[in-house]
């Protein structure tokens, strides 16, 4: 008799879920993936379709320094990968900006008047900076000035993350401001720079992307792991983690019926958001731990889709919304992305982006009323005429991006030492850790995992993020650095294990 092949369940089928069971069953392992969603996987790396239109939820580079990474995308996907052109610009005030910011760019279309109130803020900044610089604000109005803060960088950033600049770490503008300082900006106003890239990072002005979007990979990779014998089963939430204080046994799902059904299985694999896996556990865990699951925030993600008569309505395949006066945030064409993902020649697809809070009155708008309140911004920024939109439909993703609040590191490590307890038991992915993880990274997180229950001895939580890369091309790699309170000033430093 054939000795039983160990049997894995994993919960959650975006990035790092579906490479886990690919790297599983590769190597003869029983894996059953769970996934919440009824017809999508990826996660929110899935490509949404309607109506033969594709669009994304966020849009997604495919750009890693992490060769394993590319090599695994490249064998999954050999032959489908376009090389696209990047750019993104800020809209400010009907007009259109370099991002990052090339100074010569913002003086020149901010004109003279407001160019000089912007310099006399920068020198009131030099001759009384703040101390101690510890916000975002601080660090941005300290090499800016608060005029071109204001301007720049307040509006967008507190759109996405829904706090306040004041409440945000320093670290997040060290990370994400290549490097400009409104001396230069003005040095290269006058002068012009002497080369491309001469005082700015120079940007990777092409990356990768499957022809038919990032969702064309998972796709792809369920389909393969389906036919190697794996098991995929959509549309099943899981409810509740049994377990005997050690050891995980099964957990259960309800399907959109109502019906119930157990899993039981050797080994665990969770993606699924860090705080409702630790309020499925029966028995439950301790209050200070339940408490800890509840303090943990997300932030919440819209994209309104409009399709729109006329084809190169601008060059970007993004655009960043620093207008206070609407509320979308970012604007992709995704038309700039791929061709291919638009099935109608003299259309464009345009995906506007709120964030928002699960349940807050923009998230409960119907669609109907999102759509037309789309319709009434892209008229509103000049970018489209409201009458040229003939169609459209929206997505709403729930906990699209962990929010790093004050508290939120405790509270990870308080869940962290209480799940240890549970041996049977891996978080992965971007929710199943409530990281800041890229796509690469997260299935980074994946790989150890699955390598762990074949004898490695690798800490998914030591995969770290690394934003710099997405925006820039430099040759010393540094850490990714996210939005944090004041609070909070700790940040790992650990890079992908290879």
């Amino acid at each position: 008799m054939s000795e039983r092949r160990r049997k894995v369940v994993i919960v959650g089928a975006g990035p790092a879920g579906l490479t886990a069971a690919a790297e599983l069953l590769a190597t003869g392992y029983e894996v059953v993936v769970l996934e919440q969603d009824e017809h999508y996987v990826g996660g929110i790396s899935r490509t949404v379709q309607y109506k033969g239109f594709r669009f994304d939820i966020g849009g997604h580079r495919f750009f890693s320094q992490n060769p394993e990474i590319t090599a695994w995308w490249r064998n999954r996907l050999p032959s489908e990968f376009l090389s696209v052109r990047r750019q993104s610009r800020i809209f400010y005030r009907e007009k259109l900006y370099d991002y990052p910011l090339r100074p010569a760019n913002a003086l020149g279309n901010l004109g003279w008047i407001t160019s000089a109130a912007c310099v006399f803020s920068y020198l009131c900044s030099q001759l009384a900076p703040i101390k101690p610089e510890k916000s975002f604000e601080d660090w941005v109005c300290n090499r800016f000035g608060r005029r071109l803060y204001q301007i720049f960088f307040k509006t967008y950033t507190e759109k996405v993350w829904g706090m306040p600049c004041a409440e945000i770490s320093s670290d997040w503008a060290s990370q994400r401001i290549k490097g400009l300082s409104l001396k230069t900006a003005i040095f290269e106003a006058i002068r012009g720079p002497r080369q491309a890239g001469a005082t700015t990072k120079t940007l990777i002005d092409r990356f990768e992307y499957p022809r038919l979007g990032p969702g064309m990979m998972w796709e792809k990779t369920r389909d393969d792991f389906v036919q190697g014998g794996g098991v995929v089963r959509m549309g099943k939430q899981v409810v509740e983690i049994c377990h005997n204080g050690k050891r995980i046994a099964s957990v259960r799902t309800r399907d959109s019926k109502g019906e119930l059904e157990d899993w039981s299985g050797d080994d665990f694999i969770f993606s699924m958001p860090l705080r409702d896996c630790v309020l499925n556990l029966r028995p439950r865990f301790p209050e200070a731990v339940e408490s800890a699951a509840r303090s943990l925030k997300y932030r919440d993600f819209i994209c309104v889709a409009l399709m729109v008569t006329g084809e190169n309505l601008f060059p970007d395949n993004w655009i960043y919304i620093h207008d206070p006066g609407v509320r979308v945030g970012r604007v992709q064409n995704f038309n700039n992305w791929s061709s291919e993902m638009v099935p109608r020649a003299g259309v464009t697809c345009l995906g506007l982006e709120y964030f928002c809070a699960s349940g807050d009155p923009l998230w409960n708008l119907a669609d109907s009323e999102l759509i037309a309140l789309g319709k009434t911004e892209v008229g509103k920024l000049g970018l489209v005429s409201p009458e040229d939109v003939v169609d459209g439909c929206v997505v709403r993703m729930e906990k699209a991006y962990p929010v790093y609040d004050a508290h939120y590191r405790s509270h990870v490590a308080t869940i962290r030492d209480a799940l240890s307890q549970l041996s049977n038991l891996q978080a992965v992915g971007r929710n199943g850790m409530h990281k800041y993880n890229n796509q690469d990274h997260s299935m980074m997180t994946g790989l150890l995992a699955a390598r762990n229950l074949m004898g490695a001895q690798r800490d998914p939580w030591c995969v770290n993020t690394d934003a710099a890369y997405l925006e820039a091309s430099e040759e010393k790699e540094t850490g990714r650095l996210v939005p944090r309170s004041l609070v909070d000033k700790c940040s790992s430093k650990s890079k992908i294990p290879s």
